[in-house]
């Protein structure tokens, strides 16, 4: 993960740009989850399981998507801000994130379980080397 003096870390910006994918995708699950019925739902196909769970719970599982495309949009802004703040939320964010594929894992999804928590590590992994935490700027 090496640094240059001017451009910083490379895996900087795709981290940041992670952060805005993410963003965009749970803004997309709240939208199909808070109106479903739409031409929107056709994404689902890729993940129908979970869509019909999701949609067990009603409005509040749209409102956690909203909440956490909220969250991976600010982290995004800080992140390519430089604050500490930034580096700060996105690695929590992705740590919890692995703590949620170890409990797919353990609830009888091992495959899809293993493949979070190994992109999960590998992130976690990126984010907290010094030349990347020390890119960041407290304030």
């Amino acid at each position: 993960m090496g640094t240059d003096e001017h451009k910083g870390p490379r895996s900087f910006v795709p981290i940041g740009v992670f952060f805005l994918f993410g963003a965009t995708m749970a803004g997309y699950a709240a939208a199909t989850l808070l109106n479903p019925g739409t031409t929107l739902d056709g994404l689902w196909v890729l993940n129908k399981t979970g869509h019909v769970q999701l949609l067990s719970m009603g409005k509040s599982a749209g409102l956690g998507f909203m909440v956490l495309s909220a969250l991976l949009c600010t982290a995004a802004v800080g992140w390519f801000r430089r604050r500490y703040w930034g580096w700060l939320l996105g690695t929590t964010i992705i740590a919890i994130n692995a703590a949620g594929d170890i409990v797919n894992g353990l609830r009888g999804e091992p495959l899809k379980g293993a493949v979070g928590v190994v992109i999960a590590g590998l992130l976690l992994f990126c984010m907290t080397r010094s030349g990347v935490r020390s890119y960041f700027r407290s304030g």
